[in-house]
């Protein structure tokens, strides 16, 4: 599943090319999707001009100027792909290609500028809603969800508050999205290498100290995602078909029985199952 920094690559890459630009028209293919599209949806989205395109955890909000807001999820497959019918040089560059099967192609967003933007999705745990921009602050998806971990509301306080609040293990509450928002199991592993934490750590045993290596790491791994485009694990690429290059700087993820990167450590990395998750940890460098 994408987590913030592949969610937010994509808000980039969609900012780019249809902020300012009007939704001259929408194909639904398939409107069974996780949640099946309005039926509103096609009134309220032709022709109207997008405003801007924000992030919150994992969703995508494209605000529109009558004052709607599409919420998207991608779920576990989803991925907007761009064309540009009209110019071969786009094309080069656009996220569009044939190993994408257009039978997954579920909705098609023709934009003012012959600008198409396809939303795929061969599994369809994605989303597409519609709220009022004064109604934001009470959708039951977006209403109970933590502060962004790249924001100033995440504070080493906050921190040391919640985490001393429970008995759950660091990595269940680290991707507890009423916790923080939009960390997943790979970035959650990452983290908790570089804060030297073990991720079955019951959260309320956490020194100070272990809290402060965590609030910094938090930052570190995510800013240094995003710098990379995020992570290709399978066919991830931003909506301009460039694939993300964090993955080769995992330090844990999927590195089970490898030697441990961290200077000085002599130590392997495990990996154990739990509730269907898998976590990968040091056995020497992380408490």
């Amino acid at each position: 599943m994408p987590e913030l920094p592949e969610v937010e690559v994509t808000r980039r890459t969609l900012l780019k090319f249809i902020e300012k630009k009007v939704i001259k028209n929408i194909k639904i293919n398939n409107p069974n999707l996780r949640f099946k599209i309005p039926p509103n949806f096609k009134k309220n989205v032709t022709n109207q001009k997008v405003i801007k395109v924000l992030r919150r955890s994992k969703y995508i909000l494209i605000y529109l100027k009558n004052d709607y807001v599409m919420i998207a999820h991608l779920g576990m497959s989803g991925k907007f792909l761009i064309k540009n019918n009209y110019s071969k040089d786009f094309l080069k560059t656009s996220y569009y290609s044939n190993e994408f099967s257009t039978k997954h192609n579920h909705l098609e967003f023709l934009f003012s500028n012959d600008l198409k933007v396809i939303y795929n999705d061969p599994r369809r745990f994605g989303f597409f809603l519609l709220d009022k921009i004064s109604k934001l602050h009470f959708n039951k998806f977006l209403s109970k969800l933590g502060p962004e971990p790249l924001s100033k509301d995440l504070k080493k306080d906050y921190l040391i508050f919640k985490t001393k609040a429970t008995q759950r293990t660091i990595k269940t509450l680290l991707m507890d999205q009423r916790f923080i928002s939009g960390i997943g199991n790979i970035y959650a592993n990452e983290i908790l290498f570089l804060a030297k934490i073990k991720p079955n750590k019951i959260s309320a045993k956490l020194s100070l100290i272990d809290v402060g290596r965590l609030h910094s790491s938090i930052g570190k791994v995510l800013k240094r995602a995003l710098k990379l485009g995020g992570s290709s694990i399978k066919d991830f690429k931003s909506s301009v078909g460039e694939k993300g290059r964090f993955q080769n700087e995992f330090k844990v993820y999927d590195r089970e029985d490898l030697k441990c990167l961290r200077a000085g450590c002599s130590g392997l990395i495990l990996r154990v199952v739990s509730q269907g998750r898998a976590s990968f940890f040091c056995n020497e460098c992380q408490n």
